[in-house]
């Protein structure tokens, strides 16, 4: 029998600990996805219109050098999430993300998302907050990158 996506969210490591109410709130923008190894789920520039609870794969996020081609900044695995973009302004996704293996996620609609957390306070808090501390590890990704790519004593 398949788990309803409100019991896929509850145990996911993103929304653990979030209150019932909420995580029905956020259920109504979800649906399950899957991704097939090496295809793309976004690219740099492009609308961010949804974003990803991974559930089981792994998946490469990437930023484009016209030297060096793709990098990868991250790799993300289960119970990650990929895509913060839709939240905030101009809403563009930051970055590529492709599938390094079969993939299985469910997907947020951002537009019913973010009108859901625009019209709760306190859901809008805990996304906030949340999503906060993906940008800090995603920065944290992107400085690491840039250090081995840079800190190495040669030209990139």
């Amino acid at each position: 029998m398949e788990k309803a996506i409100q019991d896929l969210l509850a145990e996911h490591a993103f929304f653990r600990d979030m209150q019932q109410h909420a995580l029905e709130l956020v259920a109504g923008c979800a649906k399950n996805v899957h991704f097939a190894a090496g295809s793309y789920i976004a690219h740099e520039g492009d609308d961010a219109t949804t974003f990803y609870a991974v559930r089981r794969g792994r998946v490469a996020v990437e930023i484009y050098s016209p030297e060096r081609g793709p990098l990868t900044v991250q790799t993300l695995g289960d119970g990650d999430i990929l895509g913060w973009s839709w939240l905030f302004a101009p809403h563009n996704w930051r970055f590529d993300a492709v599938a390094l293996e079969s993939t299985s996620a469910i997907e947020f609609d951002g537009a019913c998302l973010r009108s859901k957390v625009d019209n709760d306070p306190v859901l809008g808090y805990e996304f906030v907050r949340r999503f906060a501390q993906v940008i800090v590890e995603r920065l944290a990704a992107t400085s690491r990158q840039l250090a081995d790519l840079y800190g190495r004593g040669g030209n990139p």
